[in-house]
This record gives C-alpha cells, sequence and structure tokens, in this order.
C-alpha cells in the first residue's frame, strides 16, 4: 500500500491511502481505499444500474478511487470470488474486478466475503510510481484487511503509519537532502 506523505502537493492525493493493484515496467495502477464519496452508498448505485439486490446490503460509502477513469467501477474483493475471464490477483487473499458481474455477486448470496467498490484509480507512467518515491512523496506498507475492507475512513492513513512505527506528528512536509 502507498501512504501519502504530508505536502504531497496534489489535494486529490492528500492523506491517501492506496492500494496497489498492477506494478510493472509499463505502468502503475492502485484504488484510494479511504476517500468515501459524499452520499454516494453501494446499494444505491447498485440501484442506479439497475441491479437487483437478493440480499440486504449495508450501506457501505462508494470510494473516491482515484482521478483516472472516474466514471468506471472497481471492485477489490476477497478471492472467494473469482470470475476467470475479468478478475485479477492483486495480493495473497485479494482480487480486482471492474466487470458488471463482480457488483450482480455484491447484491446476491454469491458475493465475496469482503469487497469495496470505487470509482476511478491512481495511475503512474513507467518510472513515475518509482521517482515519486525516491522523491519521499509515499511511503509503503504491507496491506491488511482491516485497512482495506473496513469503514473508519477518517483513520485509515494514521493506522497505515502505525504500521510503520510513525507517528504523524513526527512527518514534515518539507523534505532534506544528504
Amino acid at each position: 500500500m502507498l501512504i501519502a506523505m504530508p505536502g504531497i502537493g496534489d489535494p486529490r492525493f492528500e492523506r491517501a491511502v492506496i492500494l496497489m493493484c498492477v506494478h510493472s515496467p509499463d505502468h502503475a495502477m492502485g484504488l484510494a481505499v479511504n476517500r468515501p464519496l459524499e452520499g454516494l452508498a453501494v446499494p444505491d448505485l447498485l440501484d442506479r444500474l439497475g441491479i437487483a439486490c437478493e440480499i440486504a446490503l449495508p450501506e457501505r460509502a462508494v470510494l473516491a478511487g482515484g482521478p483516472v477513469e472516474r466514471e468506471r467501477g472497481f471492485v477489490i474483493h476477497t478471492d472467494d470470488y473469482v470470475t476467470a475471464e475479468s478478475t485479477l490477483a492483486v495480493a495473497d487473499g485479494l482480487a480486482l474486478t471492474a466487470t458488471r458481474d463482480v457488483l450482480e455477486a455484491m447484491g446476491s448470496t454469491h458475493a465475496p466475503r469482503q469487497s469495496i467498490l470505487a470509482l476511478g484509480c491512481a495511475g503512474w507512467s513507467p518510472g513515475q510510481l518509482e521517482r515519486e518515491i525516491k522523491e519521499n512523496v509515499w511511503l509503503t506498507c504491507e496491506a491488511d484487511e482491516a485497512l482495506i475492507f473496513d469503514d473508519d475512513h477518517e483513520s485509515k492513513w494514521v493506522r497505515a503509519l502505525a504500521k510503520l512505527g510513525i507517528s504523524p506528528a513526527m512527518l514534515s512536509a518539507e523534505a532534506g537532502h544528504a
């Protein structure tokens, strides 16, 4: 996971926690897991898309996954739901599906054990993410289900830093050079 450093210089990523989904020499892609969209819950979005739910869904917020392809939906979920044609393994126990079938599954008895729905993603061109990490724009930590799937979005940035033993009070928006 990426953790935005203070002073990132881009309000779209201020205090962002991003689950990396793809990282190759050609590009990188991830989803912010702590940016709820105001006034948009998963059941409402499924209803707008004409997807009937056979089960009662909790009023979980739809997330703003990032500034790229903001009209496209991405679902991060546990790997107990997989479709051979459209699911991408992200990490041990985690997968990404960006097709309508996962939305239909979310409203059924075949739903993944855990899932989040995000509109948009974050993307980097070749070498861009590596350069940003070198420039102290991002810290990295291991992903865990609590950081990804729980609804306490406000504390995710602080909790991600705590995984590294870092208090936000110890961070500065200014980078130094030796």
